[in-house]
């Protein structure tokens, strides 16, 4: 093998390895008598690179045709294994440029506390904005309000009739930037048709906060956490890779007379963020 590239990469062969202007990372041949595929055995060896930071998030990986090379395999095998690191949401790729290791640092979402009394006295902007401020990150919130007929899986929960209706809060929340997460609220039309929650403006305070000012204190919470794969639309929104499973979580609130006050639906990449509860020992 001669190491030659057309495709002009940064990476040559070299031994047993590959080298590249950031370091060298190993590559162990592929054992055609196994019982593994070529192509998981190729994944392998480079979700192994990855997870040990021999390949760096957002770095280029070997092309095509150095891993043709190296391992000896057709085009479609090398395409394969990269497929497969790619619907596990490691890697990215794009025409013309190669594949790259995702670099997106998951945000920390602390479900426990999100909605909790003592957050909603502290908090002085939106509780998204203030949770990414304290990671070192930097928030965006973008709004749409609209007077709905909720769906009969939110209508259930709220407890509304068939033709009742809702406010729907719609934000897509940003994180550096990039897209983050969909985070929809609904709350019965009659509890909240004077308040700032019909008026298509951000809340600094937040919704909860004027919840309690209208005499409906959330006092307990149901969470349902299902993961699944994004519709398109949820795709699109979210810019979210082939591959990448979404979280959804549906919060409940309840007012002191344990009447539903509000439902919350939140779609959460897999790849964006991590999902922290505080649960109690006794």
């Amino acid at each position: 093998m001669s190491g030659t590239d057309p495709e002009g990469s940064r990476y040559r062969l070299y031994g047993q390895g590959i080298i590249g202007l950031v370091g060298t990372f190993c590559l162990v041949s592929v054992r055609r008598a196994a019982k593994q595929s070529l192509y998981g055995q190729i994944a392998d060896q480079l979700r192994e690179a990855i997870q040990r930071g021999d390949l760096a998030p957002g770095e280029q990986l070997p092309t095509e045709q150095q891993l043709m090379d190296r391992y000896d395999v057709s085009r479609n095998t090398v395409r394969l294994a990269l497929g497969a690191l790619t619907n596990e949401g490691l890697i990215s790729s794009s025409q013309g440029r190669g594949s790259f290791v995702r670099e997106r640092t998951p945000l920390q979402f602390f479900a426990s506390r999100t909605d909790s009394r003592s957050r909603r006295e502290q908090l002085v902007k939106d509780a998204f904005l203030s949770d990414a401020e304290e990671q070192g990150r930097t928030g965006r919130i973008d709004l749409d309000v609209a007077i709905v007929r909720a769906a009969p899986q939110f209508a259930t929960r709220l407890q509304l009739d068939d033709n009742a209706i809702a406010v729907a809060r719609r934000r897509v929340q940003y994180c550096d930037g990039e897209p983050y997460a969909l985070a929809d609220s609904y709350f019965p039309y009659e509890l909240v048709r004077d308040s700032p929650i019909t008026q298509p403006d951000n809340l600094p305070q937040g919704a909860n906060k004027v919840l309690d000012d209208l005499g409906h204190d959330q006092v307990r919470f149901r969470d349902e956490i299902t993961t699944r794969m994004p519709t398109s639309d949820e795709a699109r929104r979210l810019n979210i890779g082939p591959g990448t499973p979404v979280a959804q979580l549906l919060r409940t609130a309840y007012d002191q007379d344990d009447r539903p006050v509000r439902l919350a639906a939140t779609i959460l990449p897999g790849d964006r963020y991590v999902l922290v509860y505080d649960v109690a020992g006794d």
